[in-house]
């Protein structure tokens, strides 16, 4: 049984080969974007209908070199799931990719909402005050300059 550690490691390597595909980085994109993604992918948005940009990449309907381009400012892995940010003029964003066996089941997208990710496990230690910290939120460039709705997810 591999560690955690090394999990975590060949997610985020799997999520960063989605978005050099997404970008263009490979020769066959949507091939490879394919082989990275299971064939019945849970998706979930929260955020305007009109921004659910990535979904109309991954479905074929938008083609990668128009509109909306994903360039990842910070990509984190923690357990099976993968955290990525980024942003494009006023546009912020946050996928939360979940992966089994190095293959991505689960999507979930926010866009212009700031995210926070918590543990909610039981703590397994006596003091649980590191249990109560946030596992990853929002770092969002402009945050000063507008305010963003709020979500915790719980993982």
């Amino acid at each position: 049984m591999e560690s955690i550690m090394v999990m975590e490691m060949k997610n985020k390597t799997i999520v960063e080969m989605l978005y050099k595909a997404l970008l263009g980085q490979f020769g066959t994109t949507m091939d490879m974007v394919s082989k990275l993604l299971a064939s019945d992918l849970e998706w979930w948005f929260h955020g305007p209908p009109h921004c659910q940009h990535m979904m109309r990449v991954l479905t074929g309907q938008t083609s990668l070199n128009k509109g909306f381009r994903f360039e990842s400012r910070r990509v984190t892995a923690i357990g099976d799931r993968v955290i990525s940010e980024g942003w494009e003029g006023q546009a912020y964003w946050v996928h939360v990719w979940t992966l089994k066996n190095g293959m991505i089941t689960q999507f979930r997208e926010y866009f212009n909402t700031w995210l926070v990710v918590r543990d909610l496990s039981p703590p397994r230690w006596e003091d649980d005050r590191q249990h109560s910290l946030p596992l990853w939120q929002s770092q969002p460039h402009d945050l000063n300059h507008r305010s963003l709705p709020g979500l915790v997810l719980a993982i």
